[in-house]
This record gives C-alpha cells, sequence and structure tokens, in this order.
C-alpha cells in the first residue's frame, strides 16, 4: 500500500509560460519519485501559462488552481495550501531560482528538528539588482527593529512550514508579495519554531523580477499592521517614552527659570500618557483575541 505523501509543493505563477515548459517536466518527476505532491496556482495569467499547464493535466501529483483575475502573489499561495492536504508544505517560485537539492535538504531537516518552519536562506548571494537589494535591506531593518527576528532572510520565497499552522493563519496574511514575510513573522510571534537553512539560489531563467522600493514599502506596511495585531505595545509603549522624554527636555529647564510649566510640554506629558493608555487597551484587546481563538480550538 502506498504511503501517504507527506509533502506538498506550491508554486504561485503570474505569467510564467516560458518557465514553467523548463522546469515542469523534472519537477513532476521528481514529485512522482518521492511520493510528493505539486500545486501550481495559474493568478491570471496574461500568457499561454494556462495551456502549458494543461499539458500536463495528465499527472496524478499536479494539481492547478486557477485564478480568473490577478489577485496577487501571496494570493497565490494562499489558494494553494488551501488546496493542500499533506502534513508540509514548501513554497517555490517558478522562474527556476529555486533548486530540487534543495528542496530534500529542507524537507530532511524539518522532519529532523520538528520545527514549525524552515526558510532556506540566500544570505551571501548577490542580488539581481541594486534596487531590489536596497528593498530588501529596509524590510530587514524594519522588521528587526520592531520584533525580535531569529531569522535573516524572513522574505525568502522558498519556506516549507506545517500545512495546518499556515492554514490557521493565512487570513491574517496579505495578498500581495509581502506574504513571504509576514508569515514567516507570525509564526515567530506565536512562539513557533522557525529556523534558517542556506540554500543556494540559480539565475531567474526567463523574464524579470517585480520586487522593488515600492514593495519593501507595502511590507513595511504590512508589518507595522502585524505588531499592532499581535504586540501593539511594540508600538505604543516606545511612542509614548520619545514623547515624555521630549516633553520633559522641553518642560523641566522652563520650570527651574520659574516661568511655570509650558503649554508645549503640558501638551507633550498628556499625549505620552494616552500613547500608554492606548497600548494597554490594546494590548488587552490582544489577549482576549487569543483566548478566544484558543477556546473555539
Amino acid at each position: 500500500m502506498e504511503l501517504k505523501p507527506e509533502l506538498t509543493i506550491v508554486i504561485p505563477a503570474y505569467n510564467e509560460e516560458e518557465n514553467l515548459k523548463i522546469i515542469l517536466p523534472d519537477l513532476i518527476a521528481f514529485v512522482e519519485k518521492r511520493n510528493w505532491k505539486l500545486i501550481i496556482t495559474n493568478d491570471g495569467s496574461k500568457d499561454n501559462t494556462k495551456a502549458v499547464l494543461k499539458n500536463y493535466e495528465h499527472s496524478n501529483r499536479l494539481k492547478v488552481v486557477h485564478h480568473k483575475l490577478n489577485k496577487g502573489y501571496g494570493a497565490a499561495i494562499k489558494s494553494a495550501i488551501q488546496a493542500s492536504d499533506t502534513e508540509y508544505v514548501i513554497t517555490i517560485d517558478a522562474d527556476g531560482q529555486h533548486r530540487t537539492d534543495d528542496v530534500d535538504k529542507l524537507f530532511a531537516l524539518v522532519k529532523s528538528t520538528d520545527a514549525d518552519m524552515i526558510v532556506g536562506s540566500r544570505k551571501g548571494t548577490k542580488d539581481a539588482s541594486f534596487m531590489r537589494s536596497i528593498g530588501k535591506s529596509i524590510i530587514r531593518f524594519t522588521a528587526k527593529l520592531m520584533l525580535t527576528v531569529p531569522v535573516h532572510d524572513i522574505n525568502s520565497g522558498m519556506k516549507i512550514y506545517r500545512t495546518e499552522l499556515a492554514k490557521q493563519y493565512l487570513h491574517l496574511t496579505p495578498n500581495n508579495m509581502p506574504y513571504s514575510d509576514i508569515i514567516t513573522l507570525i509564526f515567530i510571534s506565536n512562539r513557533h519554531l522557525v529556523l534558517e537553512e542556506p540554500i543556494v539560489v540559480n539565475d531567474r531563467l526567463k523574464g524579470e523580477s517585480t520586487i522593488g522600493i515600492q514593495t519593501a514599502f507595502e511590507t513595511i506596511m504590512e508589518i507595522v499592521n502585524m505588531i499592532f495585531l499581535f504586540n501593539p505595545m511594540k508600538i505604543f509603549l516606545p511612542v509614548s517614552i520619545i514623547a515624555f522624554l521630549i516633553s520633559a527636555a522641553w518642560g523641566i529647564p522652563i520650570i527651574l527659570r520659574g516661568q511655570g510649566v509650558s503649554s508645549g510640554a503640558l501638551l507633550g506629558f498628556i499625549s505620552s500618557l494616552i500613547f500608554f493608555f492606548l497600548g494597554l487597551i490594546a494590548e488587552q484587546l490582544t489577549l482576549i483575541r487569543k483566548n478566544q481563538k484558543n477556546n473555539s480550538n
């Protein structure tokens, strides 16, 4: 009796006709040999991606999810994960940059370490463009400024994680490119075991990447939203302290000169208290939400 597959390879594809023609034959043979599954989401492609995928419908290892319109990188991954029924899923890109050797390596590692997520780290590899490198640096700086992040490459497209956990958090993740960063930060914020393992990244086979500065700013906004959701005092407390220190630095010299209390300093002290109590209220709401979720489970 054939054992149940343990891993599904998930690939989001938007206008990847040329790359899929190259990678699909070997990839299907790869999953067939290992008794794994492959799910590709055609995210409303405008080229012949749909026709290319149709040529491989005969494979019982491949499942294709079609979006009528382009919904975004994150939405494509989320649709594929929802359609997965294996214990683990691993996300890779459709551009041929990720190697099947690394899929084997990450799967073996997640099994041996009992980790909840393993990030394929590209640390030390050269980015395809200067703007892409700047965008990634901005994302990493922002994430580490607001959170304790034990991994370097949070926006790596290659990650393996437990399917059940991923499905619990999909509703919190965005539909656009920041999905990769946010799903990692959600796992970290919820105290799941997240590890990192070096991988080798090939050059993109065909086409050009769309990741740049705009993606970085979109990701920053999603990170801020996530902090508000999981740990709002990370934002409110520093703002409160900064407002208090500025007010003290402004108001105390005026008081010492015997000129009374400055209205600007008083406003700053009041603002500091408001931010602090708003943070406490937000923290309480976060705890209530977490308790409701735990009780429902």
